[in-house]
Order: C-alpha cells, then sequence, then structure tokens
C-alpha cells in the first residue's frame, strides 16, 4: 500500500498530524520504534506504580468552553471535546530566586502584581513589553530571529527580573543556551504567564490515548516497533521508508518528529557535515512517591522555578548535573476533586548529556543514586523535606532521553536552529514537533496541525 503521508514518531506532533490528516481522508501511517507511544511525553509502570515521563503540566490551559486560545484552537482542530483532555487548573506556582520571590497562577493578574511590588522601578518597562508581547506575531512561519534578551533588555534594566522571567520559560522550553529566539519567548511567556499550567487527572495517558483512539476511528495506522532506518529519496523527494527489519513502506510526503539532525541522518547517513547540528540542553528527573499529600507537608505549590546562584545559568553543564537551579513539580497540586492515588514530587536540573550517556551500566545506576540524592539536597531550600515519606524513587537522565526519544544528546527540545517553516532540503520531506519550533504540549500537537495543513491537506 501506498500512503498519502508516513509519519516518523508517534509523539504529539505525530498523532495530531495524523488525527488531521486522516480527518480528511488521507491515508496515513504512523511510524514508531518504541513499544509505546508518546516519545518524551509517554508514561510507564514500574514496581505496580504508572509514571509520566516528561509531564510536569500542561501549559496553555484554558476554561472548558473558551473560544480563543491555542487549546481551543487544537481542539477545534483535532474535532476533540474538552472532556477528552480533562485538564484541571494549577493552585500556585512560583520562580524563587534569592531575595525575591515572584508568585504566579493561571490569571496574569497574580504575577502582574508580584513584579510592581518586587520591582517597582521596572514595572513600566515591563507593561511597555507586554504590549511588545501582545502585537508579536510569534506564529509566523517567514519569521526572523531576534534575540529574547536583547528585546527585554530594551524594556528592563534590572537583570535579576530578566533572569526571573527567562527561568520557566527556558527550562520549559528553551534548546538555546542563555538564550531564546524572541519568537519561542513569546510562545512560551504567553502559554505559561498568559495561560498558565493544567493537568489531567491520570496524567499524559488520557490525552494519548484518546489522540490514538481517535486516530484509527479514522481509518488511520499506527505501527508500533516500527523504526525507520533511511528515508528514501529519488531525484531530490522522497518516495519511501526503510525500516529496521527491512520493510519499504511507499508515500507521496514524509513527515518526521524525530528531529532536524535525526531526520537527515535517515536521508543519508554518509554526509554528517550536512546536517543540521544537534542541541544540547538535557536533564536529570529524581522522582519521589511518597506516603503522604505533599500539601500535608506544607507544600502547596504546583511548580517551583529556583535559582540559588547570583545570576541563572542555562547552559549545558561542566558538572554532571547543575544544582544551582531546578524545577520542583507536584502533580498532586492541581484542582482536581479527589486526591491522586499517592503524593509525588519530580524534581529536574539541567544535566551534561555526555557523562550520562557514556556511563557503563553498573557506573550509570550508581551515580544515578547518587545525584539523586544530591538534587533532592538542594532542593530542601525551597520544600518542606519528604525524604522520611519516599515509599519509592525513580531518576530519568539524557540516557533516558535518547532512549525514549532518539535525539542525539537527549536534547529535550531539540536543535537551537529551528525549521518554523516545516521545510528540507528534500522535497515533500517536512518536519514537525521539537525542531519546527511550536513549544510545550500543546505546541507541539499545534506543530503537526500546521505542517499537515500547510502542506499535506492540498
Amino acid at each position: 500500500m501506498k500512503y498519502d503521508t508516513v509519519i516518523i514518531g508517534a509523539g504529539m506532533s505525530g498523532l495530531s498530524a495524523g488525527v488531521r490528516l486522516a480527518y480528511f481522508e488521507k491515508s496515513v501511517c504512523i511510524l514508531e520504534r518504541h513499544t509505546t507511544i508518546g516519545g518524551l511525553n509517554s508514561f510507564y509502570r514500574l514496581r505496580d506504580r504508572n509514571y509520566d515521563v516528561g509531564l510536569h503540566a500542561i501549559t496553555n490551559y484554558a476554561e472548558p468552553g473558551t473560544k480563543a486560545g491555542p487549546l481551543s484552537k487544537l481542539l477545534r482542530q483535532l474535532r476533540m471535546r474538552w472532556e477528552d483532555f480533562d485538564l484541571r487548573p494549577q493552585l500556585q506556582s512560583k520562580v524563587a530566586f534569592p531575595g525575591c520571590v515572584l508568585n504566579f497562577t493561571n490569571d496574569f493578574n497574580c504575577l502582574l502584581n508580584g513584579i510592581a511590588e518586587a520591582f517597582p522601578k521596572q514595572i513600566d518597562g515591563f507593561c511597555r513589553l507586554l504590549e511588545k508581547i501582545n502585537e508579536h506575531d510569534a506564529l509566523d512561519l517567514n519569521r526572523k530571529s531576534v534575540s529574547a534578551r536583547k528585546v527585554l533588555s530594551e524594556h528592563i534594566s534590572d537583570p535579576v527580573l530578566i533572569d526571573m522571567l527567562f527561568c520557566p520559560l527556558m527550562f520549559y522550553g528553551s534548546a538555546t543556551p542563555r538564550d531564546m529566539d524572541f519568537s519561542q519567548f513569546v510562545i512560551m511567556f504567553k502559554s505559561i504567564f498568559y495561560e498558565g499550567f493544567g493537568r489531567p487527572f491520570d496524567g499524559i495517558r488520557r490525552i494519548l490515548k484518546q489522540l490514538v483512539r481517535h486516530f484509527k476511528s479514522l481509518g488511520g495506522h499506527l505501527k508500533l516497533r516500527a523504526g525507520v532506518q533511511e528515508i528514501v529519496q529519488r531525484n531530490g523527494q522522497a518516495n519511501s521508508v526503510i525500516l529496521d527489519d527491512g520493510t519499504e513502506i511507499e508515500a507521496k510526503n514524509v513527515l518526521s518528529s524525530a528531529g532536524a539532525a535525526e531526520t537527515m541522518r535517515m536521508v543519508d547517513p554518509t554526509q554528517p557535515v550536512s546536517r543540521p547540528s544537534p542541541g544540547n540542553i538535557s536533564f536529570v528527573e529524581s522522582i519521589s512517591v511518597l506516603d503522604c499529600e505533599p500539601s500535608d507537608l506544607g507544600h502547596n505549590e504546583t511548580i517551583v522555578f529556583f535559582n540559588d546562584a547570583d545570576k541563572f545559568h542555562y547552559e549545558r553543564p561542566n558538572a554532571p548535573v547543575d544544582l544551582r537551579s531546578g524545577i520542583i513539580c507536584s502533580p498532586n497540586n492541581f484542582d482536581y476533586s479527589r486526591p491522586l492515588e499517592d503524593g509525588r514530587v519530580r524534581i529536574t536540573a539541567l544535566a551534561d548529556p555526555e557523562y550520562w550517556i557514556s556511563l557503563s551500566e553498573e557506573d550509570y545506576q550508581l551515580r544515578k543514586m547518587e545525584w539523586n540524592d544530591r538534587i533532592i539536597e538542594v532542593a530542601m531550600n525551597h520544600i518542606p523535606d519528604f525524604r522520611g515519606h519516599v515509599l519509592d524513587t525513580d531518576v530519568f537522565t539524557p540516557r533516558t532521553i535518547r532512549r525514549f526519544t532518539g535525539h542525539d544528546n537527549g536534547c529535550v527540545y531539540g536543535a537551537p536552529r529551528k525549521f518554523v517553516d516545516g521545510q528540507t532540503s528534500v522535497d515533500n520531506l517536512y518536519l514537525c514537533g521539537t525542531d519546527q519550533g511550536f513549544l510545550g504540549i500543546v505546541g507541539a500537537m499545534l506543530s503537526g496541525i500546521t505542517i499537515a495543513n500547510r502542506y499535506l491537506l492540498k
């Protein structure tokens, strides 16, 4: 069978593109190397407990029935219902720096009032920055890259406030060390501060299963354990893909969510020089299962973005883990109608991918436990001591991320250079997902839909 489109990767972006195309009766096949769907936003079961791989929260939250905004657009494009995602809003989050804390909720006025109180001399400049953000078309596929730090420095003079604004946005979406493209800054600013955080009670499994069910009901084909070894091109056009087992699948178009460098390696593995450079921003995350709710210990924040250094550093660290900053997330601290089955605390920090990927298996297990303890120790500056309540622990690293996503270096957000228009050097081979440039879970889904609409529905 020859498909209209073959999609490489059954993550959020690939699945959403598949649903969109299948709705318009295009023949679509999604190929996934792993035994499960989701990519970075997947899930797994360990010692009789369910875990989300990458999910802290879903950005771009909107109340059910909202007519405007990315989440509403996403549901309309997929022909899905609000109940399919069943998102519950955050309680309260914060950005914590030495001597200064900014609280924020899904009501933007909470952050605005906090900045006015903590940085009274900066509030006028911040309001001018908001005007710049509001008028900027971050979804323009023909946009040019502009330094976000440069733009912010034109409106805000206090480097602490600049770093406090960057901290959550970078941790949740930047592949670029020390800076962001302004369009990506705008996307993340709106998705985190204007719209805010939500989470399904059942975690990411609910959304993934709804997407797959919808895709299959529309006639789409999903093949697991079907990794792509090669994208076959003739006369500059992609004609088919060859799987790891040698099976060849023909298609009029190929859409890849595997990343730019990884995709072009499938086109021609003999030309590494001409391939885009992969990113190297990655993380280690500690997941602790507790015998109580974090709120029972006095911890009520949904997410804490912290920095304990004089300046905020966002780059590949020289050490195995950068303990100067990180994220503390409690999946329990959303507005649920009933408690989760157990307490959870997730602590994330920047990590050196080369260190973690190159370890022997024996050393890898030992170093995971060592750095887990050190990460938790640092977090005690920002959260009550929960260590006496831990029932179980898991840790994932750049090595884990590479296994789930196939991304070189376990780079969570792909390469710094984004292919915003989704095009590659090969006709009818397109990119969606992390290296296309729309960020967050909702952004990833809209990435797949946008590229499908632009090129594959004609």
